[in-house]
């Protein structure tokens, strides 16, 4: 099983676990492509007859509440993901250059399905 791991916020997390959230968005920037986006072998996107970045195709997403080793974590399976480009308010792609070279603002969507296991901690109470 393919699996993208991905920190979540608590609150995020529940609502995903309650059925709440179907959806879970991750913004494409250069530092995070090579684990969400196809890319050929020069490194560019890999896109589809739209020019959509063709996302990797995960089975899965492992969701982490934050860094600490006792965090809660749900592994959630996934049953597509897309791309969407982000436009101006003429419908125009918006760019952007980082390090020289020029980037599409985009996002990919992963549509989640079960929740294939879970790990909830005891709540500390203050």
């Amino acid at each position: 099983m393919k699996i993208l791991n991905l920190i979540i916020k608590q609150k995020y997390l529940d609502l995903i676990l309650s059925g709440q959230k179907v959806q879970e968005f991750r913004e494409v920037r250069p530092t995070t492509e090579k684990k969400l986006i196809q890319l050929d072998e020069e490194g560019y996107d890999i896109c589809d007859e739209n020019e959509n970045a063709l996302p990797i195709e995960y089975d899965a997403i492992r969701f982490y509440v934050g860094y600490n080793p006792d965090r809660d974590t749900a592994l959630v399976k996934v049953e597509s993901a897309y791309t969407e480009i982000f436009v101006d308010e003429k419908g125009e792609p918006i760019w952007y250059e980082y390090k020289g070279k020029d980037y599409v603002a985009q996002q990919v969507v992963y549509n989640l399905g079960e929740i294939l296991e879970k790990n909830i901690h005891p709540k500390k109470h203050k």
